[in-house]
């Protein structure tokens, strides 16, 4: 299935999005600036659809970087001076009304891990967003009960979007949860 064709069904179960994302492609060897848009805003609807995650008009930025640039940022904040695929960082006092906060993907990182994962790199880069998001509104996976609910609604979350489950390979799995 498509990308294209992903979002026109999982669109036509569940409302029009209310979450906007800005994107900048500031490092690292992605693809096209348009496509990376197009598959980032894709699972920031699925996320924005989801009954009882976000609530009004939101936003988010998503910065396209890598491997070096996300383990500078990784030490400075996480005091782990190495990359990481995803970091999220929630908004702060006085930030915009609705604005959710920063997702930032490395590069380097991603392309390997969907490539030992034998997945597409959309289909991570997807889960990635939606992983990242539900960190800015909250969720976490540092304790076993917040690391079972995140994957679960990330598991269901990525079935609407046509993506297997990230933790089984299984999509008939995901569909069930």
């Amino acid at each position: 299935m498509t990308t294209q064709n992903k979002a026109q069904s999982s669109a036509g179960r569940r409302p029009k999005s209310s979450l906007s994302v800005d994107l900048v492609a500031d490092a690292g060897d992605w693809p096209a600036e348009e496509d990376c848009s197009l598959i980032v805003q894709q699972a920031a609807d699925a996320v924005a659809c989801w009954p009882g995650l976000i609530k009004g008009a939101a936003s988010v930025s998503v910065a396209l970087s890598s491997d070096a640039e996300v383990a500078i940022l990784n030490g400075q904040f996480r005091a782990k001076p190495k990359p990481t695929n995803v970091l999220s960082f929630p908004a702060g006092f006085g930030a915009e009304p609705g604005f959710l906060g920063d997702i930032i993907l490395a590069f380097e990182t991603v392309e390997r891990e969907a490539a030992e994962q034998a997945i597409t790199l959309n289909d991570h880069v997807q889960h990635l967003i939606v992983h990242g998001i539900l960190h800015l509104l909250g969720f976490d996976h540092e304790k076993a009960a917040g690391a079972e609910r995140m994957e679960a609604l990330e598991i269901s979350i990525l079935a609407e979007l046509g993506i297997a489950n990230p933790y089984t390979g299984d999509l008939d799995t995901a569909k069930k949860e």
